[in-house]
């Protein structure tokens, strides 16, 4: 009688120590989480101020429309015109006839062909 009593309330602390154990592990998971997502942000505020600097207001608002279409090459465009401000190749703001020739450049270096291949349907009574 007691044994099955003994073996209820072991069950049911253990199942209090693991909720208690999964509700620490999400408040740790949460608060990675925060941290990350805060890093995250700070890192592209530090990259907005310093394309604020590296580019003229004309360059930024370029960039900004094609970031609207397509934001892989703006994000890429954006790396190419920082890695040159931190290697010293850019030492003048970035105007946008620049611009627009860095990424005629990259247009250029990243065109993919495209290839069209036609298959034609064969009818039942085909031979």
């Amino acid at each position: 009688m007691a044994d099955p009593e003994l073996e209820a309330i072991r069950q049911r602390r253990m199942q209090e120590l693991m909720a208690r154990h999964g509700a620490q592990g999400n408040q740790q998971n949460n608060e990675q989480q925060k941290a990350q997502d805060e890093a995250r942000r700070d890192a592209e505020e530090r990259r907005q101020m310093m394309l604020t600097q590296i580019l003229s207001s004309e360059a930024r608002e370029r960039l900004a429309r094609i970031a609207l279409v397509k934001p892989d090459k703006a994000r890429g465009v954006e790396d190419v015109v920082l890695r040159a401000a931190q290697t010293g190749q850019i030492v003048e703001k970035v105007s946008e006839e620049r611009l627009i020739s860095l990424l005629e450049q990259i247009n250029s270096q990243t065109t993919k062909q495209t290839k069209v291949t036609i298959q034609r349907r064969r009818g039942v009574d085909d031979d």
